[in-house]
């Protein structure tokens, strides 16, 4: 397996649990928030794909799937073009109400810019350095495997957030 197979599967592991979670949810469970300082479903999903869509169009020096295919319009939200969720507050959480198949959509966009740039990286490009502004800089594939970890963990806090709140209108 290459460098570059390793990053697709790791990629299409995330799109797997976002697709899983979000399937079959109204926009009213995935805005589902387990207290009101919570993070909702359609805001973890919401914000790792931007997360993604940041960084590995940053990295690879290409226009922003949120911005240059429209979805930053579709969504419609009260949130800078720029805005990645970082450093938003509950009330910024609870302005993320959409349907699934808006979230699934941006994710899906996302994924395939994604695949389609790390499958043509070898081992060489991702010594690369993609940010010097951290000491030390950080190196492409530094940024791609943190990009892998952050979403994972929102993909699976959104997962959690699926079992509450099934168990919740499971009566249990």
């Amino acid at each position: 397996m290459t460098s570059a197979e390793l990053l697709v599967d790791a990629f299409g592991r995330i799109r797997q649990v976002v697709h899983r979670v979000v399937a079959h949810l109204t926009p009213e469970q995935l805005a589902y928030r387990v207290d009101p300082e919570a993070n909702s479903i359609a805001w973890l999903v919401w914000h790792l794909t931007r997360i993604q869509d940041d960084h590995v169009a940053d990295a690879a020096q290409a226009d922003q799937v949120w911005t240059s295919q429209g979805w930053a319009e579709r969504f419609g939200l009260p949130f800078s073009p720029l805005a990645t969720g970082y450093g938003h507050r509950a009330r910024d959480v609870a302005a993320v109400k959409v349907p699934g198949e808006l979230l699934v959509g941006y994710h899906d966009a996302v994924h395939q810019q994604t695949t389609g740039y790390v499958e043509r990286l070898g081992d060489a490009d991702l010594a690369r350095i993609v940010d010097r502004s951290w000491d030390p800089p950080v190196s492409l594939g530094v940024r791609l495997v943190s990009v892998i970890a952050d979403d994972l963990q929102h993909a699976g806090q959104a997962a959690f957030v699926r079992g509450i709140l099934e168990r919740s209108r499971s009566g249990r």
